[in-house]
C-alpha cells in the first residue's frame, strides 16, 4: 500500500505541445492517502485511463513526477512499481485453471504453497467461483473470465496499489452490485490503495471514499459522494452527477440578488462572480419545491419513476427538473421556490464563494 503522489503531471500524445489544447491530459497536482478508495470518474476521452497508464507505468508523463510513499517512480516499470491491474476485458491464461490461474501471481512470488491455498480460496469464495475451481478458464463465460481477472488483482496482498479500469463492463448487472459491494468490504477489511475508472456514476459513488471528477483533460473535482452531490465545483459535475442533474440556468447577479429573466431571486450573500461574463445558477431538482407560493412554472410532463415523480417543467422560460416524493400532490396552476441553501452560483463555469 503506498501514497500516490501526482507531481504537476501533465501528458499529450503528440510532440512538442504548446497549449493546453495540446494536452490529453492537463496539469494534474494532487496527494491521494495511502489505503485510500478512488474512483477516476468522467465521460469517455476525458483522460481518466490515460491517467490511470500513468499511475501503473504504462505511460510516461510528458511533464511531472509520479510518487510512491515518496519515492519516485516516474521511470520505472509496471512491475518495479508492485501494482496490480484489472483491465476492461478479461486478461487470464485459458489453458489455467480458475485456480492456478488466482494462484499464478503468488507462485510466481515464491509464496509458501499453503498460504497460496489458504489465499486462493478466499478469493474464489469472493468471486463466487469455488465451484469452477477446477475447470479450464476457456470453458468459462466473460463474465467468469473477467471475475478471476478481478480475483487475480486482489489476490497479492504485498501489492502498493490495485488499479481497476472499468473492470465491470462484462459483468451481468446483479453481479456488477456484488462485486462492488464485495471490493469495498475488501477493501476496509486490508486496506489496499485502490484508484477505480468508471464513466458510470453509480459504480463511482458506491465504491469510493472519494471520487475524481475528469473533464476535457483536467480534474474538475475531488471530493466524497455528498461534497458532489451538494456543492459541485463545476457546472459540468452538476450535470454529471445526479439522476436526473442539476438544474443550470444563465443567470445576472447584481449584489445578493440573482436574477433569471423576469424572475428575482434574494440569495442573503453577495457571490464572488469577479465580473465574469458568464454567470449560472444551479440548483438539484431535489431542492426545489412545489406549491400554490413562489415563483411561476409551467410544467410539461410528470414522469412516475416509483418511489420518486420527476416533473419536466419551464421556469423563466428555461428548462427544469423537479423531484418530488411519489406521494407528494402537485396543484393546479402550481408554482416552485428553491433552498436557498442549495443554489450555487457559477462564474465561467467554477463555483463561487462569498464577496468578503
Amino acid at each position: 500500500m503506498a501514497r500516490i503522489t501526482l507531481d504537476h503531471i501533465r501528458h499529450a500524445y503528440g510532440p512538442n505541445p504548446k497549449t493546453d489544447k495540446d494536452y490529453a491530459l492537463k496539469e494534474v497536482d494532487h496527494e491521494w492517502t495511502d489505503g485510500g478508495a478512488y474512483a477516476l470518474l468522467g465521460p469517455s476521452g476525458c483522460g481518466k485511463t490515460t491517467l490511470l497508464n500513468i499511475i501503473s507505468g504504462l505511460l510516461q508523463p510528458s511533464h511531472g513526477r509520479i510518487l510512491f510513499g515518496g519515492q519516485d517512480v516516474t521511470t520505472l516499470s509496471t512491475q518495479a512499481r508492485n501494482i496490480a491491474q484489472v483491465f476492461q476485458f478479461p486478461v487470464i491464461y485459458d489453458t489455467m485453471t480458475v485456480y492456478d490461474n488466482l494462484a499464478f501471481p503468488l507462485r510466481n512470488r515464491g509464496v509458501p504453497e499453503a498460504d497460496v491455498d489458504r489465499r486462493v480460496r478466499e478469493i474464489l469464495e469472493m468471486i463466487d467461483l469455488s465451484d469452477w475451481a477446477k475447470r479450464k478458464a476457456q470453458r468459462l463465460t466473460a463474465d467468469q473470465k473477467q471475475k478471476i481477472s478481478l480475483g487475480r488483482g486482489l489476490v497479492r496482498n504485498d501489492v502498493n496499489a490495485i488499479l481497476f479500469d472499468e473492470p465491470l463492463t462484462v459483468i451481468d448487472p446483479h453481479m456488477k452490485w456484488v462485486l462492488r459491494s464485495q471490493l469495498k468490504r475488501l477493501h476496509k477489511q486490508f486496506g489496499f490503495t485502490m484508484v477505480y475508472v468508471t464513466h458510470d456514476q453509480t459504480e463511482a459513488l458506491t465504491f469510493a471514499e472519494k471520487v475524481v471528477v475528469m473533464y476535457e483533460g483536467e480534474i474538475v473535482q475531488i471530493g466524497t459522494p455528498a461534497e458532489l452531490f451538494e456543492r459541485p465545483s463545476h457546472t459540468f459535475v452538476g450535470y454529471f452527477i445526479g439522476s436526473p442533474g442539476m438544474n443550470v440556468m444563465p443567470a445576472e447577479v447584481a449584489g445578493s440578488t440573482v436574477k433569471i429573466g423576469s424572475e428575482t431571486i434574494n440569495l442573503g450573500y453577495a457571490p464572488k462572480t469577479n465580473g465574469a461574463a458568464k454567470i449560472e445558477l444551479g440548483i438539484r431538482p431535489e431542492f426545489i419545491r412545489l406549491g400554490r407560493e413562489g415563483m411561476p412554472i409551467s410544467i410539461s410532463k410528470v414522469e412516475d419513476i416509483g418511489r420518486q415523480k420527476i416533473v419536466r417543467a419551464r421556469f423563466a422560460d428555461q428548462p427544469i427538473a423537479i423531484v418530488l416524493a411519489e406521494d407528494v400532490e402537485i396543484p393546479t396552476d402550481a408554482r416552485a421556490s428553491f433552498d436557498l441553501d442549495a443554489i450555487s452560483i457559477y462564474a465561467g463555469s467554477w463555483r463561487v464563494g462569498r464577496e468578503g
